[in-house]
């Protein structure tokens, strides 16, 4: 069988049935946002998107951490560096756009995106996990918008994307203020869709992202852009968008499939609650 597990620079990438699961894999500076793993990050994104084996995509950390932020040791050879960058305005954008680059690729892969969170994700880390669709955190998990503290504004989009999910007053709290939420603080604000144990952490997301696998992915893969647009265009553009989605989706053997099987009253193969239920007797099952 071939294997398709992919080690890269500071992570690794492991395909556990239909699942991708993308570690963060230098626990050595709590997984910060080096270049390393910003081309890592770059480099599994076609891969993810181009498989289509795969159903979804796990981003998770490695010895407690998820992702502490920036690299802070390459902004102070920035500075301190013996051929210092001639022009530190310019570099600084056309880095930030690079780094954009690929996190738009990621918020549009049109697979669902589960982001496992334990420890820290402090600035970049944290802009990462918003870019996931759901974010599974364990009780020891940490989330701060610590740009501030650099001196610096928030990027990565958190900026756009963090008043859409939570409202502007409690986006301009985590924003300004940089201060840490713990998970529940992030449950409440809506920003995290499930709390477990650490130890729990890898398998809540891999069952999450797993009742994906019978999921229409057309329908999930367009629903997923249309979300992403649905803040940036009118109603009109969005209706016109709406319809040509749609016209893609009835005419899927998926559509086609689902609509026999409830007219020869079968269960349907993406059932939300029941697929929950099945698989949670299915790992009652093999835990005893």
């Amino acid at each position: 069988m071939e294997n398709r597990d992919q080690e890269f620079r500071e992570s690794r990438l492991s395909i556990r049935g239909e699942v991708a699961v993308f570690t963060h894999a230098n626990p050595g500076q709590r997984n910060a946002l080096t270049q390393g793993l910003r081309l890592d990050y770059a480099e599994m994104i076609e891969r993810v998107r181009s498989d289509d084996a795969v159903k979804a995509l796990v981003l998770t950390g490695s010895g407690g951490s998820f992702c502490a932020g920036a690299d802070i040791r390459a902004m102070r050879d920035r500075f301190t560096g013996v051929t210092p960058e001639r022009d530190a305005g310019d570099a600084a954008r056309s880095r930030i756009l690079q780094l954009q680059d690929w996190l738009e690729r990621l918020r549009g892969v049109e697979k669902p995106v589960i982001a496992a969170v334990d420890g820290p994700a402090f600035g970049a880390g944290f802009s990462i996990a918003l870019a996931a669709d759901f974010i599974v955190a364990s009780q020891t998990a940490t989330f701060s918008m610590v740009f501030n503290r650099l001196g610096v504004l928030p990027d990565m989009g958190a900026i756009h994307i963090l008043p859409r999910l939570i409202g502007l007053a409690k986006a301009r709290d985590l924003l300004m203020t940089a201060r840490p939420i713990g998970a529940e603080e992030a449950v409440a604000l809506g920003l995290v869709y499930e709390v477990c144990g650490p130890d729990a952490l890898l398998d809540t997301a891999l069952d999450l992202a797993g009742r994906f696998a019978q999921a229409p992915q057309p329908a999930i893969g367009l629903t997923k852009r249309l979300l992403n647009r649905s803040f940036e265009v009118d109603y009109g553009t969005f209706v016109d968008l709406e319809g040509c989605a749609q016209s893609a989706c009835a005419t899927s053997a998926d559509h086609r499939d689902a609509v026999m099987r409830f007219l020869d009253r079968e269960p349907a193969r993406y059932d939300w609650d029941r697929l929950a239920s099945k698989r949670a007797a299915l790992s009652g099952k093999e835990s005893t």
